[in-house]
């Protein structure tokens, strides 16, 4: 679970290498030199593949279907769970894993319950749809078999650790309180006003959950170098899904099972895809979160949870994507417009919390803002362009070169800004210390 605080010490060594006993669970050292994501925390992420390919095609066809509301609020919810279950591990295993093989069984625990709640999320979306009762029984169902494990990771720590035994107590009793309640919103099958009710509180304390766990620990070890490789790792699998929605959208456009028949429309939704799969990509990779996680230690709680909005919009494009495809299948019940815009808002979700992110972790930069809203503009001119009844396939080029312009004016005059801000903290963490 994600820590607020500046703690950086440990009150026990690691073994290095990979550990074939048990090892007390004492916190990583967050200086250690070289920490890098491990092969289980790689599979562990691919579990998450399944999870947000389903959420972003179910989200795909109800926007396909017109039915707009209902997808985004269905889609909001998935992506929430997934967004927290995989927060909640990363920065527990950043501060606590030991890769020994009771902490290797209890991950698999994990990516058991993943798949359960990726299970869960059709009939999730299907009862949004309908709007009269919202099934959340296999989705909770998955979150149970997660949380069992995080628990008795959690114990593991209050057992072998005096330094965080109150933090790793913490995270038990309210990990079991916010658990209890999806159960029993889950299971009981209350009002849908009083489900909506209860998703509004329950989704507040899982954002608060680090807040009331702390502790007099002061936080716990997590590695800043490490923590930001993990959602740099968790970003690119998300983008991935917006290749995978160029291709899923473009099965008929390339003649069918043959792919033989190419046409400009075609080639256009895979230039855009691909493109804009890229251009997302390294807008995001031209902030070093890594270097300013370490003097900035104090804001990782809104590096943390200001991901869960980015990788919405990341998962959104990609559905986004395939909402045009099936536009230009004519198996869309959606006009040009709505059909941009689906595309073109996520990337805007996207490229605003990359520019805020930035701004919360470094400082505001008046060029950073001209930027943005240059790029904003860019995403404003393809939904003109569709009312105007310009080609959606243009349109969807249009949206391509939004990230671009990051791209451009980073690479031309927005890193030196950049890198004053970071010479900036340095200089002032050093007089400080």
């Amino acid at each position: 679970m994600l820590r607020m605080g500046n703690s950086q010490h440990t009150d026990g060594p690691r073994e290095g290498g990979l550990a074939h006993r048990l090892v007390p669970v004492r916190g990583r050292d967050p200086e250690e030199s070289g920490r890098a994501a491990t092969p289980l925390e790689l599979l562990f992420d691919l579990t998450f593949v399944v999870a947000v390919n389903t959420a972003a095609n179910h989200f795909a066809e109800m926007l396909a279907e017109g039915h707009p509301a209902q997808a985004v609020a269905a889609f909001a919810l998935a992506m929430f769970a997934i967004s927290v279950a995989w927060i909640n591990f990363s920065w527990f295993a950043s501060a606590f894993g030991t890769d020994d093989w009771l902490h290797r069984a209890l991950t698999m625990l994990q990516m058991v319950g993943v798949v359960v709640l990726a299970l869960g999320l059709p009939a999730m979306f299907h009862s949004v749809d309908e709007g009269e009762q919202l099934d959340l029984r296999i989705m909770v169902l998955g979150y149970v078999v997660m949380r069992i494990a995080m628990v008795a990771q959690w114990w593991r720590v209050a057992r072998g650790s005096r330094s965080y035994r109150t933090v790793g107590l913490a995270n038990i009793r309210w990990t079991a309180i916010a658990q209890f309640g999806w159960v029993a919103i889950g299971f009981t099958e209350p009002p849908l006003q009083v489900v909506i009710v209860a998703i509004a509180v329950l989704g507040a304390l899982e954002l608060l959950l680090p807040v009331f766990t702390q502790g007099s620990a002061g936080g716990t070890p997590w590695h800043p170098h490490h923590v930001a490789e993990r959602y740099s790792l968790f970003a690119i699998i998300t983008l991935g899904e917006g290749v995978v929605g160029t291709v899923a959208s473009s099965g008929d456009l390339l003649g069918g099972a043959t792919g033989t028949h190419w046409s400009g429309k075609a080639i256009a939704v895979v230039v855009a895809g691909v493109g804009l799969t890229f251009g997302m990509w390294w807008t995001y990779f031209a902030t070093p979160f890594a270097d300013v996680l370490v003097h900035r230690r104090g804001r990782g709680y809104l590096f943390g949870y200001g991901h869960i909005p980015l990788f919405f919009g990341i998962a959104g494009a990609g559905a986004g994507l395939h909402v045009a495809g099936l536009h230009l299948e004519h198996h869309a019940h959606l006009g040009p417009v709505p059909v941009v815009l689906s595309l073109a808002l996520p990337v805007a979700l996207y490229l605003l919390m990359v520019y805020l992110l930035h701004t919360l972790l470094l400082s505001a930069d008046p060029f950073h803002l001209l930027l943005i809203s240059a790029t904003l503009a860019v995403l404003a001119v393809a939904a003109g362009l569709a009312a105007a009844g310009v080609s959606i396939a243009v349109c969807l080029l249009v949206v391509m070169a939004a990230p671009f312009v990051t791209v451009v004016g980073y690479e031309t005059v927005g890193h030196r800004h950049q890198r004053r801000m970071l010479d900036g903290i340095a200089a002032r963490d050093a007089g400080n210390g």
